[in-house]
């Protein structure tokens, strides 16, 4: 059986727009993203934004490879800011390229002739290992059925098959990769299993062997990186591991001058105007951007933490500032202030704040109604630094779904 899964997000389809990889595609009016191959997982891309916030280069999960700098889009680009997968951005710990981890493996297998493999692997990824083993050792690699229709679906060679007991290569979630099912699968036949990973991971059994096998760029990979992209900054994008430091002299010297990402004060309201607004009351998401946090990033979790346990991060925390700037703001009964006082208190209590943040500071001034049928979807949908501010993704939806309704009733 397939193994469990976290849901996958209910995004509605109006909001999905399918783009071809090495293209460039005009979002809206005055927002362009290109997709360029990640290098990772089959499928996985990095996103180029271009538009009056600056470059954006933000790699997702990303194996460099020295190929990237033949990469149209990227050539003579001046990147403002680069959003960079450091998931092993440790200095002291050397990751061999793909390739010779994959020497690695062959060479363990052969040391094992008489033994059965299996190796465990992530929902997705890994994938080429198994096609180069499988082509090496000439021998079909055994899968589950939602995996073999799986690598149907990426169209895989065809070394992949359902069929136990036709090759004596398996593959298997890497959760299985256990003392106690070793200990099961040695009594039906001699067997070894591999785990390829770029963590360090506890091993359980004499017959369990890690191999340095990773999708995500080694340390001296991503120096080359950034030393040929020359960004003005760079944002580790794994939270608990700020590398900045190790980067700072490949950084441009003479950073480009950037207009201003914060969002304009209204013009203040005149007296009828005010009395006019008095008992209504505050719109929930825009009119509470007076107490915003200071936010440092978009910043998430690396998805083999789910699997392997032996390397945990910390949670960076961020500094709140409860104030509010609003001219027509009272400090007992404004909405603003009384939002950050809750959510501090929610803090205090151990509640932990929302994963994603947005990247560059914003006005803490409320936003009028022209501004939101003007320019909301504009900046927050396609810019990808304004994104949620101090708001949940719950609240920024509901936002956006207003927005949307707007616009159908206009």
């Amino acid at each position: 059986p397939a193994p469990p899964h976290r849901p996958a997000p209910q995004v509605p389809t109006r909001w999905i727009r399918p783009l071809e990889v090495g293209q460039s595609h005009v979002v809206g009016k005055e927002v362009t993203v290109t997709l360029l191959d990640s290098n990772h997982c089959p499928g996985s891309v990095m996103f180029l934004f271009e538009g009056a916030f600056g470059t954006i280069l933000y790699t997702g999960d990303f194996r460099y490879a020295s190929t990237m700098q033949g990469e149209p889009a990227l050539q003579g680009r001046y990147i403002d800011r680069l959003y960079l997968d450091n998931t092993h951005c440790h200095p002291h710990r050397p990751l061999p390229s793909r390739q010779h981890a994959t020497h690695q493996a062959a060479c363990l297998i052969r040391a094992h002739p008489q033994h059965h493999v299996v190796i465990g692997v992530y929902s997705l990824g890994k994938e080429t290992l198994l096609v180069d083993l499988a082509l090496e050792f000439r021998t079909w690699v055994v899968v589950s059925p939602w995996r073999l229709e799986q690598m149907r679906l990426l169209e895989l060679p065809d070394v992949f098959t359902a069929e136990e007991g036709a090759g004596w290569i398996r593959a298997v979630d890497v959760a299985e990769i256990r003392s106690d099912t070793l200990v099961s699968w040695n009594m039906l036949h001699p067997t070894i299993a591999i785990i390829p990973t770029g963590r360090p991971v506890k091993v359980t059994h004499p017959n369990i062997h890690p191999i340095p096998y990773s999708d995500h760029s080694s340390f001296s990979e991503l120096c080359e990186f950034v030393k040929w992209l020359k960004p003005c900054s760079v944002i580790p994008i794994v939270r608990g591991s700020m590398c900045q430091a190790y980067f700072k002299k490949y950084l441009r010297s003479d950073p480009q001058a950037l207009p201003d990402l914060r969002m304009p004060k209204p013009v203040k309201e005149s007296g009828q105007q005010q009395s006019k607004r008095k008992g209504q009351q505050p719109m929930c998401v825009l009119e509470r951007a007076a107490c915003s946090s200071a936010p440092r990033g978009v910043v998430y979790e690396s998805p083999e933490k789910y699997t392997e346990k032996s390397e945990d991060f910390m949670g960076v925390k961020v500094p709140q500032q409860n104030y509010c700037e609003s001219a027509s703001c009272s400090k007992e009964g404004c909405a603003c202030c009384h939002a950050g006082k809750e959510k501090g208190k929610a803090e205090r209590s151990g509640e932990e704040p929302g994963e994603a943040r947005a990247a560059s500071a914003v006005s803490r001034a409320p936003l009028s109604d022209e501004y939101f049928l003007n320019g909301f979807a504009e900046q927050y949908l396609l810019t990808p630094l304004n994104v949620l501010k101090q708001n949940s993704s719950l609240k920024f939806h509901k936002a956006v779904e207003d927005f949307f309704r707007r616009g159908e009733a206009s």
